[in-house]
């Protein structure tokens, strides 16, 4: 799938926006220039109309290939002249030309080399840039990187329940999630990460989101109970708009927050069920962030959901309190 439609289309309005600038830009100093050093607006004026009198010389008839050489010579010698009076008035010599963001292709997204049209890093860029704010306004929280994830707020005294300290478990867990997000493709395990509220769940997710995005790939993130409102209203309302659940299913990595956290009606259930089915059956990854245990959510779905979502995916358990008050 890769980057959505919108993804695209913000991008190349973003270089379009750089190319447009950069030529307005242009403009707006030929006419200060010309107010300034009027002798060049003439110059160019010749120099643009010289292609008429090169068409006239060839209907003309006469000795064309001489008048041709002499226009020639005429152009060269006012472009000289041009060329002169900008370096003497303090401007450069290309002062005319847009100033483009970027060199290589002029802020169109894409370049010729040894007979190939390829795509310039500077789209590349703005699709990550794109991608990253798209996925920011439906996050609760701006993009989370791995660098800022930081273990002094998980406690190294052993839990004695698990027989492992929170810090531990949650340094397992960031090697983890940095190995799963170094690796990612279209083809990656699943992840289900159970934990309290608090515990960086949607952090993690977030920042493996985000290295996901700079690869190139299409990632929907969406809260469960925001997910399931969506699809409620597309299929209630009779628009026969089944777009949403098309981009579930055919995203690059879909990530599901706070699942249980939704409305538990049967049809939440059953869409639920079908999009993490239907992405499993194509082996498409899903991570899914829940503050529930597996006999709770046994309770609210049913076995058989449980048992498709938890055998399919890597289960991270997040230990310790809720790091959001230790952080105050």
């Amino acid at each position: 799938m890769g980057y959505s439609s919108n993804v695209y289309k913000s991008a190349q309005d973003l270089l379009f926006e750089r190319r447009l600038n950069a030529e307005k830009a242009a403009d707006n100093r030929r006419e200060n220039v010309y107010k300034r050093i009027p002798r060049i607006k003439e110059l160019e004026k010749e120099i643009s109309s010289s292609g008429i009198k090169a068409a006239r010389a060839v209907v003309g008839g006469g000795d064309v290939v001489a008048q041709m050489e002499q226009l020639r010579s005429q152009n060269l010698a006012m472009q000289a002249e041009v060329k002169e009076l900008l370096i003497s008035n303090g401007y450069r010599e290309d002062e005319f030309e847009p100033q483009y963001t970027c060199k290589r292709c002029n802020d169109s997204g894409y370049y010729d080399e040894n007979g190939r049209t390829l795509v310039c890093s500077c789209l590349k860029n703005a699709l990550i840039s794109c991608a990253c704010e798209e996925l920011n306004r439906t996050a609760p929280l701006s993009l989370s990187t791995f660098e800022s994830f930081n273990l002094d707020y998980y406690d190294k005294a052993v839990d004695p329940q698990t027989g492992v300290s929170p810090y531990n478990q949650m340094s397992v867990i960031l090697r983890y999630c940095k190995n799963y997000a170094q690796n990612f493709n279209k083809h990656s395990e699943s992840i289900l990460m159970k934990g309290a509220t608090g515990l960086g769940k949607t952090h993690l997710s977030l920042a493996i989101a985000y290295e996901a995005i700079k690869k190139g790939f299409g990632v929907i993130y969406t809260s469960a109970p925001t997910l399931t409102a969506k699809l409620e209203k597309e299929f209630f309302g009779h628009t026969n708009d089944s777009s949403t659940e098309n981009m579930l299913i055919e995203s690059d990595l879909l990530i599901i927050d706070d699942l249980g956290t939704e409305f538990h009606g049967q049809f939440s259930v059953s869409q639920l069920y079908n999009i993490f089915n239907s992405r499993m059956l194509s082996n498409k990854p899903v991570i899914i962030s829940t503050n529930l245990t597996l006999r709770e959510m046994e309770k609210i779905y049913s076995d058989r959901f449980v048992s498709r979502v938890c055998g399919n995916a890597q289960k991270l358990d997040f230990l310790g309190r809720d790091i959001r008050i230790r952080k105050k």
